[in-house]
């Protein structure tokens, strides 16, 4: 009798101990559906206006398809920009928005953003990024992030000296050199070579957008290019201001081995593929890392090991999916501080398994610092 009361006893606490496992993982299940029942409105331009951007916020909603809320700017945004202002400020009609991105590499959004601050200010607002101005952007929207153009002047004639070059040719144009951020970008390359003993070498090419397009450009590219490396010799590291210059720089490269620390936009698929002759089937087009494992073996290949770089991926992909993974860090976890670059970077490290270094933004040298405009240069990789 006293084992069938004993037996009795240890059951029914056995049930007891079990039912209170399972209403703890029925509670805790709860919670984090609550958690996360809130929205994140991404705004891109189209597939065929900017790829990579459209294609990230892509993949961040089909990895958080109960979350992320995808919508694209008219085609034509500069002739259809009220309808795009309202497609913005559209997303904060959903009462479970709690953060609205706005990426699109251009100017006129900041209006939209605004009247989401004005309408739910309890909205988390982030660009990643918009080019309105900045003193503006920083006082109306929470969140800005971009990369750091004109620090990149420092970063690659630090790492091309690092590696062995004694000179940096500098290939660009008037229309290009006109633009603020390139010619700061140009000012702090050669202060940073003078600083670190490396010969400067300015060269402006014809112009592709008063003349006859690229063509002139690429000719002269490839005429001048083994004339300055005959001069210099090999220890010499290329930039150009421009995108299309790189089907010549890294092709010429190949041939008369020289380095290319990173291209104007650092990314594996600029130039590289097309140079290479690299087979990329679709499903491999964004597979980062295994296009940087064919372009490493091609320069192996060639005993260029070490003398080509740039981006593990584009910052035109980055952008985007280090935004929204940094929206939903903020509204899941409130005490996180954002306005800690030590903490963005090793976030980034953390979600996006890459090497990045923020910074808080300033207009000029000698203004002061915005709290929340990040800029941002990612570490170089060479191949």
């Amino acid at each position: 009798m006293k084992k069938t009361i004993s037996l009795l006893v240890v059951i029914l606490l056995m049930t007891t101990l079990m039912t209170g496992c399972t209403k703890q993982t029925t509670t805790t299940d709860k919670e984090v559906k609550e958690v996360a029942d809130y929205k994140i409105g991404v705004v891109t331009p189209t597939l065929s206006t900017s790829e990579d951007e459209f294609r990230a916020a892509d993949q961040m909603a089909k990895k958080y398809p109960d979350i992320v809320k995808h919508i694209t700017l008219p085609e034509n945004f500069s002739t259809e920009i009220e309808t795009g202002l309202s497609q913005i400020t559209s997303l904060a009609d959903d009462p479970k928005m709690k953060a609205i991105i706005v990426i699109s590499g251009q100017a006129g959004l900041l209006p939209a953003l605004q009247k989401v601050e004005e309408k739910r200010p309890e909205i988390i607002t982030m660009t990643a990024p918009i080019w309105d101005d900045p003193a503006l952007m920083s006082k109306y929207v929470d969140i800005n992030l971009d990369t750091d153009w004109v620090r990149r002047g420092i970063t690659i004639a630090q790492k091309a000296h690092e590696i062995g070059d004694k000179t940096m040719i500098h290939y660009s144009f008037p229309t290009h050199l006109a633009k603020e951020v390139i010619s700061q970008r140009k000012d702090a390359m050669e202060k940073t070579c003078k600083e670190l003993g490396m010969q400067w070498v300015e060269v402006v090419t014809p112009d592709p957008q008063t003349g006859n397009g690229t063509g002139p450009m690429l000719q002269f590219l490839r005429e001048d290019i083994p004339r300055q490396i005959a001069k210099y010799g090999p220890d010499t590291n290329i930039f150009g201001t421009n995108c299309p210059m790189y089907d010549v720089i890294i092709d010429e490269a190949f041939k008369l081995k020289y380095t290319v620390v990173e291209q104007c936009c650092p990314t594996p698929l600029q130039a590289y593929p097309t140079v290479l002759g690299l087979q990329i089937s679709e499903a491999d087009a964004w597979n980062f890392s295994k296009v940087n494992s064919m372009i490493s073996e091609k320069a192996a290949a060639a005993g260029m090991t070490g003398r080509l770089g740039g981006w593990q991926v584009p910052a035109t992909v980055f952008m985007p999916q280090f935004a929204v993974e940094l929206a939903k860090k903020v509204i899941e976890d409130p005490s996180f501080n954002y306005k800690d670059v030590n903490k963005l970077n090793q976030f980034a490290k953390e979600v996006m398994g890459s090497e990045v270094s923020f910074s808080k933004f300033k207009a000029k040298a000698d203004s002061p610092e915005l709290d929340n405009y990040f800029v941002m240069i990612m570490k170089t990789i060479l191949y």
